[in-house]
């Protein structure tokens, strides 16, 4: 069994090996109605960074200090979290009886109570009372939230306040300062001086950080080699049994490094290591530190599998089998787009509307005899949400992707109200709505969409985009029964060694890196595939909770277990796509996306079959047979009329 599957195994937080039985589904979603999305504004440029504040006293840097260290949620945000709070609160004051949050109200700022008393309350319902050092309103420093509870004053309170624009601006730059402290540190180490940065950042990403209290052994003589060590901070002493006796050979300080040699050669530790005081050290195990050492050649490329290829196909280029299954362009104007209609039941009449979301709709249009998906997105929206790069994004990536496994996109509209996009219509539905109606798929249909989406996403890094918003939803079926990738508001662009900090995505599919405001990139896309394995084999996401507080306090654990029907090369697979570190992941190795490719989950599949789709999909079991929009549930829709808008962020629709 794989090291790190047994590790997840023995520590089992959610569902153990003892059953045998798929979950039942959350209830609390109505049906048809996917997770919604969330994201925080753009970083303003108020935001700023500013020393600790005067006006604080070492009773109240102590009490925020306490205060995040009993909170489940915020003391895994990381050890800058005490830091951004200290450094980015204000002092705020409230008089008995005052409402400090209202039920039901948009909140973006988290408070920690530094004297009084208040009391929380729900549906009017009292639910406890908080006093110095207690916390509330924790979500809002990552993302706009509706308020659940009302808090009052019970006596004069003051409070220290954080906004999410102040918090995140301050824990973002805290953790590039720290990346760049630990990257100037790995150039400490010789034979890392003169590697290439990215290559330098992919090694950051493999490694853990620990700490070591005073007198810890390490290493012990003797032992197999299972980690490389090197110092962050401490001294470590380097000792040798020498005819019974104990032999200091040297002390090792920050930026030096020990346990690669019995990793390299596999043999026993030639020599104990033991820290002198408190030591933190950046460590790797053996079998990452063997995927990304620079000592090691690259892994060779996959097998290209010729077996499967298709007379006289030509393989991946323009003139490919493959682009010529693509959507045809098409030559069409708004007005010419006729809506389809519900031609029965008590919608009869209505359009048809294929689903919804935060900005807008999708709509069943007609042109001539052929059928499309209309996105008809408010620019008013748009714009209070400051969510214009966004859409700009969606088009960009949209008009230059050819992927089968990609929606296809016919080109954009505007008008005084509304942007619009003109894509495929994929007629098999929302592969989360099929999964509600099945509860879970066998694992040939799962293994069948990962497989697509795996495609997805090797087309889409291949031009440098990372999709960061994985998930059934996102996913459509086409008559055929092959997966499409759709909705493309939050892929975005890296340049080479380029993270990105910006905050969104669905709740149980982030990434711990997208928690701790860490920079991210093409790796959070194989976490969220793991976790999207998962959810189509289990039914539900392996994090998983009512209260997203305790979603993202195991997505920080990065723990959880396995039913027992869940085959071991499945377990396998997810484990090794939710890795807690991204450098670990698998497909964010020296192997690349290839290595997911090869694993055993998908022995029986034909990867140049799929791409040419000449595949039978197991997933046509899932397509119903009636009209085009058969396949879609009845959305109930606010038809509330859009304002004008006309600042012209969208000039070029």
């Amino acid at each position: 069994m794989d090291a790190e599957l047994q590790l997840w195994e023995e520590q089992s937080s959610l569902w153990g090996r003892e059953q045998g039985n798929p979950p039942e589904l959350p209830p609390d979603l109505p049906p048809g109605r996917g997770r919604p999305a969330i994201i925080s504004e753009p970083l303003s440029s108020e935001a700023t960074l500013g020393a600790p504040d005067s006006l604080l006293s070492s009773r109240d840097l102590g009490l925020i200090t306490e205060a995040v260290a009993r909170s489940n949620f915020l003391r895994r945000l990381g050890q800058g979290c005490p830091e951004a709070l200290a450094r980015g609160v204000t002092l705020i004051q409230h008089s008995p009886g005052d409402t400090i949050l209202a039920e039901g109200d948009e909140g973006n700022t988290m408070f920690i109570v530094a004297e009084g008393q208040v009391s929380v309350t729900q549906r009017g319902q009292q639910l406890r009372t908080l006093g110095p050092g207690d916390i509330f309103g924790e979500l809002a420093i990552l993302y706009h939230c509706r308020r659940t509870a009302t808090v009052r004053a019970l006596s004069p309170v003051r409070l220290w306040a954080i906004s999410q624009q102040q918090y995140r601006a301050i824990a973002t730059c805290l953790a590039q300062q720290r990346r760049d402290d630990i990257l100037g540190t790995l150039r400490m180490v010789p034979w890392l001086r003169d590697l290439p940065a990215p290559q330098l950042a992919k090694l950051q990403d493999a490694m853990e950080e620990c700490t070591f209290p005073p007198g810890h052994v390490i290493i012990h003589e003797g032992d197999l080699g299972e980690n490389f060590y090197i110092i962050l901070k401490g001294e470590v002493r380097v000792t040798q049994q020498v005819e019974g006796r104990e032999q200091l050979l040297r002390v090792l300080g920050a930026g030096e490094y020990f346990g690669e040699i019995s990793l390299l050669r596999n043999t026993p530790r030639t020599a104990s290591c033991q820290a002198e005081g408190r030591v933190i050290c950046l460590t790797v195990a053996k079998e990452d530190f063997l995927e990304i050492s620079p000592f090691c050649p690259q892994c060779p490329e996959p097998n290209t599998e010729t077996e499967d290829v298709a007379p006289g196909d030509p393989g991946r280029g323009w003139g490919s089998p493959v682009l010529q299954q693509l959507p045809k362009p098409v030559r069409v104007r708004l007005e010419e787009l006729v809506p389809v209609r519900y031609d029965e039941g008590p919608r009869r009449g209505q359009s048809v509307v294929l689903g919804t979301g935060g900005f807008g709709r999708v709509e069943l249009v007609r042109y001539q005899d052929q059928l499309f998906a209309l996105k008809r997105i408010p620019k008013d929206r748009v714009v209070r949400a400051q969510q214009q790069e966004h859409v700009r994004s969606e088009r960009r990536v949209l008009e230059g992707s050819h992927s089968p496994f990609v929606v296809g996109f016919f080109g954009t509209f505007r008008d005084r109200q509304h942007v619009y996009l003109l894509l495929e219509f994929c007629q098999g539905g929302e592969l989360w709505s099929k999964l509600r109606e099945r509860r879970c798929f066998p694992e040939s249909i799962a293994v069948f969409c990962c497989a697509c989406v795996v495609e997805a996403l090797e087309h889409l890094h291949s031009r440098r985009i990372v999709y960061r918003d994985l998930k059934p939803e996102n996913l459509l079926l086409d008559q055929r029964g092959y997966i499409k990738l759709v909705d493309f508001g939050f892929a975005k662009e890296l340049g080479q060694g380029e993270k990105t900090f910006s905050f969104c995505g669905t709740p149980e599919y982030l990434a711990p890196e997208m928690l701790r405001q860490e920079g991210r990139d093409f790796a959070v896309d194989f976490w969220m595939l793991g976790i999207l394995a998962f959810e189509l084999l289990v039914g539900r996401p392996p994090f998983h909770s009512a209260d997203p507080r305790q979603i993202y306090s195991r997505i920080l654990d990065g723990i959880f277990s396995f039913p027992a029907f869940l085959g071991e090369a499945a377990c396998s697979l997810i484990a090794k796509l939710c890795r807690r570190r991204p450098g670990q992941r698998l497909g964010n190795t020296a192997s690349g996306i290839h290595g997911i490719k090869k694993h055993r989950w998908f022995r029986g599949l034909k990867w140049r079959k799929l791409l040419l789709q000449q595949l039978e999909p197991p997933t046509l079991s899932l397509i119903k047979e009636g009209p085009p929009y058969v396949n879609f549930k009845c959305l109930s829709v606010d038809w509330t009329p859009a304002e004008d808008e006309f600042s012209g962020w969208d000039e070029d629709f």
